[in-house]
């Protein structure tokens, strides 16, 4: 199987009587030449940067939307043309958006209310595709496409699982989901951020609940592994050798190896902070509620979180969870962020 082939599209669409959303909105990009002018990125933060400046390296005209003008010559050594006018992005014919959450990207899209700036969809011109790379609630995806589609323009959420590290590697795992004709048109740029695409169907807001579930998974799986390590430390034991054991044989896969062994040792520099975890788990327990599909292990998840926040650990990475583990298990010295 291809980098962008999809992995047999799993059945997440709209029921029968609801038609899918390539029928009701999207670009009517059907037959529209590849993406080759220039792209719009706004959310230049430590994964936005990264992959803008990987588009930048594998040849594209990328303008760079920043609202500190402080930003613009670290952006513009890596190939970006940064701007503080958001203007200068409405007329590319693509714009990605890596932003933290539900308001961020609405007020891009929206427009701003106090200064009456306007956003993406009054500004894009019809046909214009915006890629949503940001990780935010199903409730949000839905409202931006239909905002999309009523413009003429198109929107294909695009979350991916992945830290900075892996942007900078362009060793994401992308979640695409949109009208047919735009994911396609969108493919390349996808390829060019990623090792993988998964199309997973036309509905958007089904990709952004496949990312918060699948953050879920490695959350617990966090919480688990730190509570395992702290149990081995307060016996005396070093838990590096019982991390290896586990990684090489039952629990060989991404999330139990990279991040066990940072666990392990005790290395919590910042990569996916705690409060931006947090406010995806609390996406997350949403979607289960509304589905009547209770998470009790999230929501354990949850209440670590806060107690890590509160703690003032807010700039640790998730990680951090194996501390507040060693913490309530009555070790507490706090060892330094990188252990290494």
């Amino acid at each position: 199987m291809s980098k962008h082939e999809s992995c047999s599209p799993l059945a997440f669409g709209s029921l029968p009587e609801s038609p899918p959303l390539e029928r009701r909105g999207g670009s009517e990009s059907v037959g529209r030449p590849p993406l080759i002018g220039e792209i719009g990125f706004v959310g230049l933060g430590h994964m936005g940067t990264a992959m803008a400046a990987n588009l930048a390296a594998a040849g594209r005209r990328v303008i760079a939307y920043v609202r500190r003008p402080d930003q613009i010559s670290k952006l513009e050594t890596l190939g970006l043309r940064p701007t503080t006018d958001i203007g200068d992005l409405l007329d590319c014919e693509l714009v990605i958006s890596m932003l933290p959450d539900d308001d961020a990207v609405h007020e891009v899209v929206f427009g701003r209310r106090d200064d009456d700036l306007g956003g993406l969809a009054a500004g894009l011109m019809p046909g214009a595709i915006h890629l949503s790379m940001s990780t935010i609630s199903t409730a949000a995806a839905s409202l931006l496409a239909s905002e999309h589609a009523r413009h003429g323009q198109g929107y294909v959420a695009a979350p991916v699982f992945g830290n900075p590290d892996a942007a900078k590697a362009r060793q994401l795992f992308v979640v695409a989901a949109g009208a047919s004709a735009d994911v396609e048109r969108c493919r390349p740029i996808l390829d060019a951020l990623g090792q993988r695409t998964f199309v997973i169907g036309a509905d958007p807001q089904d990709a952004n609940l496949v990312k918060l579930l699948g953050n879920m998974m490695s959350a617990t799986a966090l919480e688990m592994l730190g509570e395992v390590v702290a149990v081995i430390r307060k016996r005396g034991l070093d838990p590096q050798p019982f991390v290896d054991l586990m990684t090489s044989t039952m629990f060989g896969g991404r999330a139990h190896k990279i991040y066990g062994d940072k666990i392990a040792r005790q290395n919590y520099a910042a990569g996916f902070v705690l409060p931006l975890v947090l406010k995806d788990v609390r996406l997350a327990l949403a979607e289960a509620e509304k589905a009547g599909a209770p998470m009790p292990s999230v929501s354990v998840v949850r209440d670590r979180l806060i107690t890590g926040i509160a703690r003032g650990y807010g700039e640790l990475d998730w990680t951090a969870l194996g501390l507040i583990a060693a913490e309530e298990a009555g070790l507490s010295a706090v060892p330094p962020l990188d252990a290494n």
